[in-house]
């Protein structure tokens, strides 16, 4: 049954929604409820890291962790430092899920399955004694003189909140809510997504995956001038591993750098000009010792049998020497100074035109939504609005791929929830 006033309501059952509530409740708060417009609440978390979830990063240190979020990074300094990837592992772990580190710093639920995180958030929230309506969407909200919200839902039923919390997520009717209420709003913006070619000179390279590449950014010729005060000329630059497909680019570095490139990428109309270093950084000195021994000690053997070292790929070595205009057949002793110097090229400094994004996203993100500056992120309350607190995607924030997007939610819900409760 929905009641006709509660202390706190809580628009949102996703993850910042339900760390929010259950963080208030366990520091004293009552008389909490979650609205969720869905049947199903923590859906997004059920579904994320191919029904894994990737609940956090082992990235322990809150001045290191800011550096993951293409937005919002500085501002998180001050939050983080109070909850970050080690209060979230220890949350996580008080609440009977314990979490596993993977070799590249993810952390996972050992049982390796998203269900075993949402199944503790439902349980902490009923142990607390949080109500959950689900199929109860959130339509509009009103501030009442004497302080407080009459919230409107969809069905036209009515209740009244002391205080309100808006986590929506992404979904539109967040933000429209908090414009209501006096918040402006960063206009949204795919980030996280893969590059597309067309046409595609390295299709026949598909599933190959370069580790590391360095991958560098340029502005088309005719760019447009940059919105929201970024400089014309700047580059985005990452290194990291690179998956080649069917359409183009992929892969953690390519993610990484359209996160970070979002709003430039759209402003071009996700189309650009992408250099890649297929050496992941070596320097010329480097290369031409190492072309200068494959000489010396492959001397009779054909360059596309040997590669210049071990580690780069047979499948990438052989394109570069077709573009580059080597016969595989000839002999390391009969490689040019000319053509060495045309391979080395080709390996640090190739070229690619992007025509637009790759046909899939990662895990739905977004940049924009809230401004940073419209809240006090010690207690993620509104400075606009008393008794409105703003947590997880409905801010502008977003983290690159590899558990920083939850995280934010687990960091933002917990402050709000100790913000509800008078701890802070």
């Amino acid at each position: 049954m929905l009641p006709s006033r509660a202390s706190v309501v809580v628009a949102g059952g996703g993850p910042a929604g339900y760390m929010t509530a259950i963080a208030a409740a366990e520091a004293g708060a009552t008389d909490l409820l979650i609205l969720e417009a869905t049947p199903e609440p923590l859906h997004k978390v059920r579904i994320s890291g191919g029904g894994r979830c990737n609940v956090t990063h082992a990235c322990w240190d809150p001045r290191a962790l800011v550096g993951h979020y293409p937005r919002g990074g500085k501002a998180l300094r001050g939050p983080f430092s109070r909850f970050a990837s080690g209060d979230a592992v220890a949350w996580f772990a008080d609440h009977g899920l314990e979490l596993v580190e993977e070799a590249d710093g993810r952390l996972f639920p050992r049982s390796n399955r998203s269900s075993s995180v949402v199944d503790t958030l439902r349980r902490a929230a009923r142990r607390a004694g949080v109500q959950s309506v689900e199929g109860q969407a959130l339509q509009a909200a009103e501030s009442l003189p004497g302080g407080g919200f009459r919230l409107r839902l969809r069905g036209g039923s009515q209740l009244e909140a002391d205080r309100l919390v808006l986590a929506s997520g992404s979904h539109p009717s967040g933000l429209r809510i908090a414009a209501s209420l006096g918040h402006g709003r960063v206009p949204s913006v795919p980030s996280l997504f893969t590059l597309a070619l067309e046409p595609h000179p390295l299709a026949s390279l598909a599933g190959v995956v370069v580790d590391p590449v360095v991958l560098e950014l340029e502005a088309p010729l005719a760019a447009p001038e940059p919105s929201e005060g970024r400089r014309r000329g700047d580059r985005h630059r990452q290194r990291g591993p690179l998956l080649i497909t069917h359409w183009g680019f992929s892969g953690p570095a390519t993610l990484r750098l359209t996160a970070f490139a979002a709003r430039d990428l759209r402003d071009w109309g996700y189309r650009a000009q992408l250099r890649i270093d297929w050496t992941g950084g070596l320097d010329p000195a480097e290369l031409e010792a190492r072309f200068a021994a494959a000489r010396l000690e492959q001397a009779r053997r054909q360059l596309g049998t040997a590669r210049p070292w071990a580690s780069l790929g047979r499948r990438l070595w052989l394109h570069l020497l077709q573009v580059s205009g080597v016969d595989g057949a000839q002999r390391w002793a009969d490689l040019s100074r000319t053509q060495q110097r045309g391979l080395i090229g080709a390996l640090r400094e190739s070229r690619y035109p992007i025509t637009g994004r790759g046909p899939f996203g990662e895990e739905f993100v977004t940049a924009g939504g809230i401004p940073l500056g419209e809240v006090n992120l010690a207690r993620m309350e509104s400075r606009l609005q008393p008794n409105l607190f703003l947590v997880g995607e409905l801010l502008d924030v977003d983290g690159v791929t590899g558990g920083f997007n939850f995280q934010h939610c687990w960091s933002s819900g917990w402050l709000a929830g100790q913000a509800l409760a008078g701890v802070s």
